[in-house]
């Protein structure tokens, strides 16, 4: 037979056990914990009745096995007496403490403080910044979340008030009042003089296209409606501003609009916007620099040859680990190169003596050319496979077919070779404002944007399920954003990532207990560990 008894120990405490009998003997199975006064008394006496009544076989994780008459005892409601062990006072403890209800409150409260230092509470909805710390937190569908603001201790407004608080996200232009107060907080605390720029795609499971959802390029290779989804961020990821564009949309055509409207409603120039290979087209280059812009953007590799024309005529086809070439670039695929290759030195562009060119910089390493190797050399079996019959399959890379018969294209093989192990970018900063060095280093730190997005994706779940129209699909972004704003200020404040952040400060619950017909609440208890995360949450400060 297995009981719940408690134990006054030397320094005052009261030590809850499990106990049980077993051939006439009293053996202790488990010390539940000690309670300094009543309140984390009645919680470990609940703890100790769960755990008795926790399988539902009669069999304990405990490693006893316990009847049904105990475990019917262990799960009533009843308040359970407590018996004094042996060695201490002989006499009957007796308490009735109820636990109401617990909640993570703690956590809340820490990121509804991120959320008002990031000036997010400019909006002034209370409802709102419930939904945001809610996505943070757990995200779900618009009806579950009044559970995730529950288990927060937050009372959460009824499903009809979150509906229309979409609503007015949307016909309020609160993203807009968010992306302020982004902009404010990168700029006291960073800089944003470049900024990084990438899409993505969010696909719906609906079987017709509308307005918004539509059809298009997935990388995933879907042929669900999707839409093409921009984000800005600034050097360390955290988000400026976003925006949600038809599913078969180009992604060429989206950071045009987003850099324009970042660029009005802040009123900045001299901006450098980073962007990778996919966004190289001769229109957003020259409208980003018409609108007094920098950019720096990945370079095709295939422009190499004509690009590297006087390196490869003055030095030959061989590199060094690291190398890196400063030179020019045509703006149009038809225009007239302007670089000599009769010069031996490499000209310095500026708009002036090179109107029809922007800069571009090649890197060579070492690690990249032994990559492109192995996949040139994987993809040239596979050419040579569907050459010979061996293989039957879409044409690959490197095989052309003429009256019906395939060939291998040794001339693209070796153009391809010659290229291996180079990373182009091209710009309109010039060399005396920005180094070659710096002009690769900032274009590598497109990472953190995509870091941004994976969050989105994963952490937040921003894939709208649940949202149809285009302004309740607008309205969710908001609420993403935001989260998004936040749990990079959470990550940045406390170096651990979002889900280690919350698995460390969710089991912070406070507790509201009945205790002989007096109800209370007791905070948790929070050690030095936990206690020195959330004033890292609490505490601004300035990025390195």
């Amino acid at each position: 037979m297995a009981w719940v008894r408690t134990v006054r120990t030397a320094s005052g405490s009261t030590a809850v056990q499990i106990a049980e009998s077993v051939d006439g003997r009293r053996r202790i199975v488990r010390h539940v914990g000690s309670a300094r006064d009543e309140a984390e008394l009645g919680l470990l006496l609940a703890q100790a009745r769960d755990m008795l009544a926790d399988d539902a076989q009669g069999v304990l994780d405990l490693g006893m096995v316990v009847p049904q008459r105990v475990r019917s005892m262990a799960s009533a409601p009843a308040a359970p007496t407590l018996f004094a062990s042996s060695a201490s006072p002989a006499r009957v403890v007796t308490s009735r403490a109820h636990v109401l209800r617990t909640s993570s409150r703690p956590l809340f409260d820490a990121l509804g403080c991120v959320f008002d230092q990031l000036g997010f509470d400019v909006v002034a909805d209370a409802c709102f910044r419930d939904l945001v710390v809610a996505r943070v937190v757990e995200p779900t569908s618009l009806l579950d979340t009044d559970r995730v603001l529950a288990d927060l201790g937050r009372a959460g407004a009824s499903l009809s008030t979150r509906k229309r608080t979409l609503r007015r996200a949307q016909s309020g232009d609160w993203r807009d009042q968010i992306a302020t107060a982004c902009f404010a907080h990168a700029r006291a605390v960073g800089d944003v003089s470049l900024v990084l720029y990438d899409v993505t795609t969010l696909y719906f499971e609906a079987e017709k296209e509308d307005g918004l959802r539509k059809v298009g390029y997935s990388k995933e290779r879907r042929v669900d409606p999707q839409i093409v989804v921009g984000l800005l961020v600034d050097r360390t990821g955290f988000p400026l501003e976003i925006g949600c564009f038809e599913g078969n949309k180009a992604e060429t055509l989206t950071i045009v609009p987003i850099v324009k409207a970042f660029q009005a409603r802040h009123q900045i120039e001299g901006m450098v916007v980073v962007a990778d290979a996919g966004m190289l087209s001769a229109t957003n280059l020259r409208e980003l620099d018409a609108a007094g812009l920098g950019f720096i953007v990945g370079s095709r590799q295939t422009t190499a040859p004509l690009d590297l024309t006087a390196h490869y005529r003055w030095h030959g086809e061989a590199f060094t680990d690291g190398q890196v070439v400063d030179t020019i670039t045509p703006k149009h695929r038809r225009a007239r190169p302007e670089n000599d290759p009769h010069l031996r030195a490499e000209p310095m562009w500026t708009k002036a003596t090179h109107p029809g060119s922007w800069r571009a910089v090649w890197a060579y390493s070492g690690k990249r050319f032994a990559r492109d190797n192995r996949t040139l050399n994987a993809q040239e079996a596979r050419a040579r496979a569907v050459v010979d019959g061996e293989k039957a399959a879409r044409t690959p890379r490197f095989v052309t077919t003429a009256g019906g018969a395939r060939t291998l294209d040794e001339a693209a093989l070796a153009r391809a070779r010659r290229v291996a192990g180079l990373k182009g970018y091209v710009t309109n900063v010039p060399v005396t404002v920005m180094s070659a060095s710096e002009v690769i280093a900032n274009y590598h730190d497109l990472w953190h944007v995509e870091q941004s997005f994976r969050m989105s994706k994963t952490d937040l779940q921003a894939r709208p399920i649940f949202a149809r129209t285009r302004d309740s699909i607008e309205a969710h972004l908001t609420i993403v954003f935001a989260a998004l704003a936040i749990s990079r200020t959470v990550q940045d404040r406390t170096g651990l990532s979002i889900r280690k952040v919350l698995r460390d400060l969710r089991p912070l619950r406070s507790a509201t207990i009945e205790i002989n017909g007096a109800i209370r609440t007791y905070p948790p208890a929070i050690n030095p560990t936990q206690q020195a995360l959330l004033e890292a949450l609490t505490t601004p400060r300035a990025r390195k």
